[in-house]
């Protein structure tokens, strides 16, 4: 893109309040007369009027004099301050003629750039200031010529620079090194050609933090050589030269290893020191620089432990985030120095932010050994024991989610090493009536099946402790381990009094005595508080009078003794009582075989049909969510009775009852382990293997992404990150796929728009052409938002010659994920005729896409969010594509979701239902929902629904909007 022609734009080097435009800028012949007045507040607002209508484009000849009359020798700081923004807006360069013009497009002698007359007065003005006996005044004038760029106007000031480097005040020294930092790096050999010499000088002696600190900016930049020699003579004392001396430092090391690999080892003691600086951002700089000049143990040994300090010792989020994905990059090459400081890292699960918890153990699961788990697993189970006894006002927040995450991991260890197995599943199974009581019981499931050595204890623990179960999913979970697993006499024994004692006796309908004292407990529960009244005596021995509202404490346990399986069928749970009655008929066709005598067998039978009858009667009579079941209940049960009573069917149903629900648990135990084995084989990135042919890379030719092979010093990789780009080279098509055209070819002004999306914040650069041969004044873009957004920063007016072009920004904060639209006219204002003129602007669509990130999330918590969330969107399914699988991958990549239901690509039905998930950047949940049948009837085309949960509308709208767009945009194409 060529650089822009308004020569105003780059000397501007600031923003300034927008309160002197209200009611329209003075014109000059105003401010050159507000000028004259001795009020330094009517000054400083008509030169800030001047400023603004400078930087819109008009020339004010005529105030530039008027400012060296009556501001220049001012005493008032602010106005002071204004005039050295004044200078960096006027022009201070004559016009060419026009034969100058012309003798040099013939090809004669280039146009020569002649100062104004009254730059010398500026000069004389600004030389004043830089002897002027008050430190401040001196001080803003050398950080104003910092942003000065031409040679005539800083050659006859360097002197006074020079004679500033000696001043007794530190802030006129630390801006005098500054000042002489920008001639040099301008124009060095014409104006201080001796500058890093006399940087030199100055800071071996120089005592003031911040202008070492700037001194050492200057030779580093210019001088790199007397950079490391003043480096080399004070390696001791670095520590004492304060934080951004030692950042300027180990930019240092960074540039010289870069340029010569061998001067590591003259920086590796310096980087050593840093490492345990009381700066955070010191030590974390410190430590990746070490960890990209070296691979030895001893270096990366240190850095690790200075990451984990920072972990344990940060309390910032982002922090923590950024050091644990240090950690996670350093584990794929140096895991066995990771696995010494694995205890170190488990400390930060004492963070209340969940997010930090499950990066915590993403890292820590990878680094766990034989040798560390029993120290591990010690540690989760101590903090699986803190979520159940901290308040719940201190972990309210993540309470129920990081107890499932610590319960995946325990899983995690259970699964890879067997031997702490035992001692794990007894200290989880204390958590099945607790909100992670699914996971526990999942765990429990998986445990029960691959050590069949655990199986008596565990199975005795869960006998004793069913009767404080109190969740449907997870007693239904805990009957079929019973059912399954039962194969000793005492066991099969147990089990069932247990459930039966806990089902009490048939019918399982809610009687009236039941019901009325039911009525009498809510009622005193309904009573209002009691006001009590009473004396007390205070700490100063005087007397009050204090009211207290007494309300009876009621625990619902102490009312209802029920137990809560009878509870749970008695409450219409059609689905659990299929479960008990296929548990207890596993039981009874079981007894014989593990030696009960017939007696008992019958009685269980019995028994066991008894309360087969009581389920299918509270089916029939059950009011729920449940009742479209009863026929699938009675048709179950029916089974369940019939193979208890015929001895034909029993010897036919025995097997398969008994042996096949064990084995296709196990066939999927066995699938979803190769499953895992696999995806982490994919995972596992490729080594890079080079040959003796291979080309060699040169940095200069290469993308900004660093190449495979050891750490790179580079920084390429963060300025990438930062900027949104993951591939160096795909740069410009990133860039063009976000350019909007605003305007038509055939308007006056052509407009386009490239639109940057961060997370939080949307930047417009505009790009407005003139293409009229008539100059526009008061060029305006105004824009507008509709949506979740908000215009932070407007753009300003200007003035565009004939043909002229000119880029203007706008800056617009987005606040929640929802589909915006950016919509605005030009107005400007023909200056030959004095037309004003309007164009409309074509819209700009903001995609939701732009905030989604895939995320994902266990079946539990999608229900309670399912459950939870208000605003539902629902789509209907029209689409061309007639491959389920095929449809649901391309919802999937179009919505940037994740899909948490696994599916057979293998398999071909046709019904399909699954699970998606998303996260956007500020942390909304999306749920959708996909039901989708293939219509035999239908020429095999797709139909169903596509649910959208959200707890914002925004959300649910928008991305409803999406899929709509998505599927009817595939139509074309698939056509």
């Amino acid at each position: 893109m060529s650089s822009t022609t308004n020569a105003n734009e780059s000397y501007c080097t600031f923003t300034l309040a927008s309160d002197v435009t209200a009611g329209g800028l003075p014109s000059q012949e105003e401010i050159a007369k507000q000028l004259e007045s001795n009020d330094p507040k009517i000054k400083r607002h008509a030169l800030k009027a001047a400023i603004m209508a400078m930087l819109g484009g008009e020339a004010m000849p005529r105030i530039l004099m008027q400012v060296i009359r009556f501001c220049i020798n001012s005493d008032d700081k602010p106005l002071k301050k204004l005039c050295m923004l004044y200078w960096e807006v006027v022009p201070k360069y004559q016009e060419p003629t026009s034969d100058e013009m012309l003798r040099a497009a013939s090809g004669g002698p280039p146009v020569r750039r002649k100062l104004l007359p009254e730059m010398i007065l500026v000069c004389n003005a600004l030389m004043n200031d830089l002897n002027h006996p008050n430190e401040f005044v001196r001080g803003s004038m050398l950080r104003f010529l910092c942003k000065v760029k031409d040679e005539e106007i800083l050659g006859p000031l360097i002197p006074s620079i020079k004679a500033c480097l000696k001043h007794r005040h530190q802030y006129v020294r630390k801006n005098a090194v500054l000042a002489v930092f920008h001639a040099h790096r301008l124009h060095g050999e014409s104006l201080i050609p001796d500058g890093p010499e006399l940087v030199g000088e100055f800071i071996a002696q120089e005592t003031d933090i911040a202008a070492r600190r700037n001194a050492f900016l200057m030779l580093y930049n210019e001088s790199e050589d007397l950079a490391i020699q003043f480096l080399a003579r004070n390696l001791d004392d670095v520590s004492k030269f304060g934080d951004g001396f030692a950042l300027l430092v180990l930019d240092l090391t960074r540039k010289a290893c870069r340029r010569d690999p061998n001067q590591k080892s003259r920086f590796v003691r310096v980087l050593f020191q840093m490492l345990s600086s009381n700066s955070a951002a010191v030590s974390y700089e410190a430590a990746w620089t070490l960890i990209s000049l070296s691979n030895s143990p001893t270096a990366v040994r240190a850095a690790a432990v200075t990451y984990t300090t920072l972990l344990n010792t940060q309390n910032d989020n982002n922090v923590m985030m950024i050091v644990l994905e240090r950690l996670e990059q350093l584990k794929k090459k140096h895991s066995k120095i990771l696995q010494e400081l694995l205890m170190d890292i488990l400390r930060a699960l004492s963070s209340p932010n969940p997010d930090i918890c499950k990066k915590v153990l993403d890292v820590a699961m990878a680094l766990v050994t034989s040798k560390n788990v029993a120290e591990v697993v010690t540690t989760l189970k101590r903090e699986v024991a803190k979520t159940t006894q901290e308040s719940s006002d201190s972990s309210e927040d993540k309470g129920k989610v990081y107890r499932n995450m610590l319960i995946q991991a325990i899983h995690g260890c259970a699964v890879r090493f067997p031997d702490v197995a035992e001692s794990v599943v007894h200290t989880l199974m204390d958590f099945l009536s607790s909100d992670g009581g699914m996971q526990v019981i999942i765990f429990v499931r998986a445990i029960v099946e691959r050590y069949p050595a655990l199986r008596p204890a565990i199975l005795s623990k869960l006998v004793s402790t069913i009767d404080e179960v109190a969740s449907s999913n997870v007693m239904c979970v805990c009957l079929w381990i019973l059912g399954e697993y039962c194969e000793t006499s005492e066991t099969v024994k147990d089990a069932f009094d247990a459930i039966a004692e806990q089902l009490g006796e048939a019918p399982f309908v809610v009687q009236a005595e039941e019901k009325n004292a039911r009525e009498k407990a809510a009622a005193e529960a309904a009573k209002g508080p009691k006001m009590v009244t009473k004396n007390v005596v205070l700490a100063d021995g005087t007397y009050a009078t204090q009211t207290i509202y007494s309300e009876p404490k009621i625990n619902p346990a102490s009312l209802d003794k029920t137990p809560h399986l009878r509870k749970m069928i008695v409450g219409g749970d059609i689905f659990l009582g299929e479960i008990i009655c296929s548990c207890l008929t596993k039981m009874c066709l079981r007894a014989p075989d593990v030696g009960i005598d017939a007696v008992t067998t019958k009685g269980m039978t019995v028994k066991a049909l008894l309360i087969m009858c009581g389920v299918v009667k509270m089916a029939e009579v059950a009011v729920s969510a449940q009742k479209s079941s009863l026929a699938d209940c009675q048709e179950r049960v029916t089974l369940c009775c019939r193979v208890l009573l015929d001895p034909k069917a029993s010897a036919l149903l025995k097997p398969t009852l008994l042996c096949e629900g064990k084995n296709s648990f196990a066939a999927f135990l066995k699938n979803l382990q190769e499953k895992e084995a696999k995806e982490k084989e994919e995972s596992k990135e490729e080594v890079v293997s080079a040959q003796a042919d291979d080309l060699i890379h040169f940095r200069q030719l290469r993308s900004l992404t660093a190449q495979g092979g050891d750490i790179d010093l580079d920084d390429g990789t963060d300025l990438a990150r930062a900027t949104g780009y993951a591939d160096g080279g795909s740069l410009l098509s990133n860039e063009l796929s976000h350019v909007y055209q605003l305007s038509g070819f055939a308007d006056p002004v052509y407009a386009e728009a490239f639109v940057t999306v961060h997370d939080y914040d949307i930047l417009l650069e505009i790009l407005l052409i003139n293409r009229t041969p008539n100059t526009l004044s008061n060029l305006t873009v105004e824009l507008s938002t509709m949506g979740d957004m908000k215009i932070v920063e407007r753009p300003q007016s200007h003035t565009i010659g004939p043909l002229d072009q000119i880029t203007i920004r706008a800056s617009i904060k987005v606040s929640s994920t929802e589909t915006g639209h950016i919509f605005g006219t030009i107005v400007y204002e023909d200056a030959s005729t004095q037309e004003k003129g309007y164009i409309n602007l074509n819209d700009i669509h903001m995609d939701i896409m732009d905030y989604i990130r895939p995320a994902t999330c266990t079946d539990e918590v999608f229900r309670s969010m399912w459950a939870e969330f208000e605003w539902e969107n629902k789509v209907a399914i029209s689409t061309s594509i007639k491959d389920l699988i095929e449809f649901l991958d391309h919802i999937v990549t179009s919505t940037n979701m994740t899909c948490l239901t696994p599916h057979d690509r293998n398999e071909r039905g046709s019904f399909l239902a699954a699970n998606l998930y998303a996260k956007s950047v500020f942390g909304e949940d999306a749920l959708v929902n996909v039901s989708v049948e293939k219509k035999d009837d239908n020429d095999g085309k797709l139909a169903g629904y596509i649910r959208i949960r959200s707890k914002t509308q925004g959300i649910a709208l928008s991305l409803g909007d999406r899929i709509t767009s998505v599927q009817r945009g595939l139509l074309p194409n698939k056509q």
